[in-house]
Order: structure tokens, then C-alpha cells, then sequence
């Protein structure tokens, strides 16, 4: 007899991956299937990534490694911690871990069963199903068009209770593409203080901002003892196979984070871990590079969706997102179905992203000119 547990059961499967899985499975079929879907850079990792972690493989790096991270992987990354976020940040507040899997431990680590967790919604999908694996209730707070995407103070205040320990944040956001402004950020830094409560700070696209400034609420007064920020090398570096980023955090935290770490992953790769190394300290022009055609796809996206004239939207500030609202009267899972059956485009329903998400599509502009335009082109034959 099966038995499975309560938290277990009490979450679904990632809609994201199960579609990944789908459209890998079409086009192994031979069918054509533009991919408007994952999040997920399309070029590849730049070459003297790959070629540390080659020198790294040559030269029998292979073994295990300090649990938290190799000393020149966590001191590179409290440089740039304490340099570009306004954090001051030693080796010793850092852990190095897949970046999902951060905000697994942080979570795990600071709530308690029946702790309450406030959550953006929509929001990525795999906020609520973590906090829920650790036994807690996310509570889900509206961040929709009228706030830009944002958490607002006001109503992030209003859903706070005597159990709430935990606000989840995403700047730039998946999947509204928005950055939070440095006075909501102050806002919400303000409830933490006020309520004791802790922020983790999910910063994974902070590097693909097109207007605004990155904010971290760890650098604010009072703030690093009670954030967890999370960031990572998937999206900026097109890394999202090597499965490698890192949190920052307080010492005495880090010293409870690390006992799921050890009990769990034990460590990242080593060889994946001086190609970590590369990319922090290697060049940036292959960023820059991608960085710019990121902003050439999104502008390309915003004319053509403005031009099928069924979609109302706001031009994302960073990542790589539109979140569309549509004026059609059909579900997103069911119009999102119907698309990828009739004309081989994959986006994923806004119902993914929460219950705010319903009326709208995630496009992702992680792919060719080209695509985006022969897709966008196939979806308004349906339209």
C-alpha cells in the first residue's frame, strides 16, 4: 500500500516543466512547435565558462567541496554582493546552492507548520507549492496591473496576521517583468521590521533590467539580519543546466541553512563551481551582448502583440516576460491549449501564476527574432 504524505499531496506538479516536457516531446516527433513558453535564456554559455569548467574536469576537480561553496566561488560572490547590491557581505554569509533550492532551505529554515508566508499573486510558480512543502499557508496577495506587479505596503499590511514570518519577493518579477520601486521596497522593508518578519528576495533577473534600478531589500537599514536574498547564474549567464546560484544571508543564519544543504545536495558540483567562478570573473561582453538582443526581442514582441489588438500590456522593465491580459472570454489553460494544438505555440495559461493570473498569457522572449515573429504571426490566425 502507497502512502504519501499530506504536503505532498497537497501540491501539484510545476506546469512549466510538464510543458517543457510536452513540446520536447512534439518536436521529437517531428512537429514544429515555436516555444513562446520557458524561462529559459536560448543562447548558449559563454565559452570561457565552459572552458573552466573543462580545466577544471582536466585537472580531476571532481571530488566533494566545502558544503557552502568552494572559498574563491563565496568570496567572489560576497564581492559582487557587497560592489552591485549595496550589501556588505563576507564569504561566510554565503551558501552556494541551485537557486530554486535556496529559497527551498530558507523556507524550510524560518517557518514553522502553519506559519503563514505572504506571496505576490501571480507570481512564479513555485513559490507556494515550497511554502507548502514546509508545512506553511502561503497567503496570496494581489500584484496585479493597477500596482504594476508590485506588493503594495497597504496590502501586504492588511493580510498580515499574528502568524505570518515570511514575505516573498521577486525583482525583476516572473512573471509581470516589473521592478520594484525603491519606495515600495522601503515599504516593505518597513512591515518587516515592524512585524518581525523575514524577506527573501529572489533576484535571479536583476541583471536584465531595461528602465529602472535594481534594489536589494537586504541593504536597507536594518534589513540584513532578516533577509534571505537569493539570486543565481541561470538567467544572466544562460547557465540554467549547471544548476548553480547562491544566497546571502546573516552568519548565524547561514550556519542553519547549511545543516539542509549537507542533509540534502551535500554540495554543488566542484567543476560547476570554478565555472561560476569564470563567469563572475570573466569577461562581460557575451552579457552585454545578450543583454542588448534581450531588449531588441522585447521590442520586437511588444509591437507584434500590440498589433494582433486583442492584448492589453504593459512594456516589461526587465526579464524576460510580457503577462498579457486578452479580451477573449475562454480560460488561459484552455486558450493556451488551443494554440499549441492548432498552430505549435507554446505559452503558458496566466492561471499558472495564480488566481490574479487568470485572463492572461506568459510570453517568453527567450528565443530568435525569428520565432517571434513567425509566432506571433500564427497565434493571430487563431485570434
Amino acid at each position: 500500500m502507497t502512502h504519501i504524505s499530506s504536503r505532498v499531496k497537497s501540491v501539484s506538479g510545476s506546469p512549466t516543466v510538464r510543458l517543457a516536457g510536452l513540446v520536447a516531446e512534439m518536436r521529437a516527433k517531428g512537429q514544429q512547435v515555436i516555444s513562446f513558453s520557458i524561462g529559459e535564456p536560448d543562447f548558449p554559455t559563454p565559452a570561457h565558462i565552459v572552458e573552466a569548467a573543462k580545466k577544471a574536469l582536466d585537472a580531476g576537480f571532481t571530488k566533494y567541496t566545502a558544503s557552502a561553496g568552494i572559498p574563491e566561488l563565496r568570496q567572489a560572490i560576497a564581492e559582487k554582493t557587497t560592489k552591485e547590491n549595496g550589501i556588505a557581505a563576507k564569504p561566510e554569509n554565503i551558501l552556494v546552492s541551485p537557486t530554486k533550492h535556496c529559497i527551498y532551505i530558507a523556507v524550510n529554515s524560518l517557518i514553522e507548520g502553519g506559519d503563514e508566508v505572504i506571496i505576490p499573486d501571480p507570481c512564479w510558480i513555485s513559490y507556494e507549492p515550497i511554502v507548502r512543502l514546509a508545512g506553511g499557508k502561503p497567503v496570496l496577495v494581489k500584484a496585479t496591473e493597477e500596482t504594476n506587479f508590485e506588493l503594495s505596503s497597504e496590502s501586504v499590511a492588511a493580510a498580515i496576521t499574528d502568524r505570518t514570518r515570511m514575505i516573498i519577493m521577486n525583482s525583476p518579477s516572473n512573471p509581470g517583468g516589473n521592478v520594484f520601486s525603491k519606495e515600495t521596497i522601503k515599504g516593505l522593508t518597513d512591515l518587516a521590521k515592524d512585524h518581525d518578519l523575514y524577506i527573501v528576495s529572489d533576484e535571479i533577473y536583476e541583471k536584465l533590467i531595461y528602465e529602472g534600478k535594481h534594489y536589494s531589500p537586504g541593504s536597507f537599514d536594518g534589513m540584513f539580519e532578516r533577509t534571505v536574498t537569493v539570486n543565481g547564474f541561470s538567467k544572466t549567464y544562460s547557465m540554467t543546466g549547471w544548476r548553480v546560484g547562491w544566497l546571502v544571508a546573516d552568519k548565524p543564519l547561514i550556519s542553519e541553512f547549511s545543516k539542509i544543504q549537507e542533509h540534502t545536495i551535500t554540495c554543488c558540483a566542484s567543476f560547476v563551481q570554478k565555472a561560476a567562478v569564470a563567469a563572475l570573473r570573466g569577461p562581460t561582453e557575451p552579457i552585454k551582448a545578450m543583454f542588448k538582443e534581450f531588449r531588441a526581442r522585447r521590442d520586437l514582441m511588444a509591437k507584434g502583440l500590440k498589433g494582433l489588438g486583442v492584448f492589453d500590456f504593459k512594456i516589461p522593465q526587465g526579464a524576460f516576460y510580457f503577462f498579457p491580459r486578452y479580451s477573449m472570454k475562454v480560460e488561459s489553460r484552455a486558450l493556451a491549449e488551443k494554440l499549441l494544438k492548432e498552430v505549435g505555440v507554446a505559452l503558458t495559461p496566466g492561471a499558472d501564476f495564480g488566481p490574479s493570473g487568470e485572463g492572461h498569457l506568459r510570453f517568453s522572449y527567450a528565443t530568435s527574432r525569428q520565432d517571434i515573429e513567425k509566432g506571433l504571426e500564427k497565434i493571430g490566425k487563431v485570434l
